[in-house]
């Protein structure tokens, strides 16, 4: 009799063990399987969902940023009421008086320009009158003085001298005998550019002399 060999020494394997041990390789490898997963450390649910916002505002498009509107520029409101503008400079004077060209008024062919002239203005309170002339390299002002004030203007007092803005401004009040109803006044006189300007008024009370002339240098300006 032969003895049994079994298959397996013979090289032979039996249907029924190969699919033994197929089985039994499936079992292993999901038993490894399932042992590393439960090893694995876990994921925090919160973290994940921080991640997943974070991530999905990332891939959010950015608008971009539209440029600040710039601002039309506005007007400064000007008065011109009280203003005289002509000659290439302007002065201040009351608003219910007004400057004419005495030049021209005296002969029509010789108005005043910008190089010289001479204008005035008057009501029944107040006389005003103001003269300019070229005088390029000239700093001091006084000799205006001598030019506006006539025979009949007496000086009250000493010189007030000035800086106002860039120009060298000097004033003095003065006394008048031109006119009973106007004795009172003040004059004064200034350089511009190339030109020198003076200044003069007359009215009935001493106290409104300083506030007229400061009125009417505030708003001086000139075309240099």
């Amino acid at each position: 009799m032969f003895r049994k060999i079994p298959f397996l020494w013979l090289g032979i394997v039996h249907p029924r063990w190969a699919s033994y041990n197929q089985r039994m390789r499936f079992h292993l490898i999901t038993l490894t399987f399932l042992i590393l997963t439960a090893c694995s450390p876990k994921s925090d649910p919160s973290s994940q969902v921080n991640q997943a916002v974070v991530q999905t505002l990332a891939a959010m498009p950015v608008s971009t940023l539209q440029p600040l509107p710039t601002p039309n520029p506005t007007s400064t409101p000007f008065d011109l009421k009280g203003l005289f503008c002509e000659y290439q400079f302007c002065v201040g004077h009351p608003v219910d008086m007004a400057f004419f060209d005495v030049n021209a008024q005296n002969n029509n062919a010789s108005p005043s320009t910008y190089s010289q002239g001479l204008i005035a203005a008057f009501n029944g309170n107040l006389f005003i009158q103001m003269v300019w002339q070229l005088s390029p390299g000239t700093a001091d002002p006084q000799f205006m003085l001598d030019l506006i004030l006539d025979d009949v203007d007496t000086r009250v007092g000493n010189l007030d001298v000035k800086l106002i803005r860039d120009m060298n401004v000097i004033y003095v009040p003065i006394t008048s005998t031109a006119t009973p109803v106007l004795p009172f006044g003040a004059a004064g006189a200034w350089v511009c550019g190339e030109r020198a300007f003076a200044w003069k008024v007359y009215s009935p009370q001493a106290e409104n002399t300083q506030a007229l002339f400061d009125g009417a240098i505030q708003r001086f300006a000139c075309n240099r």
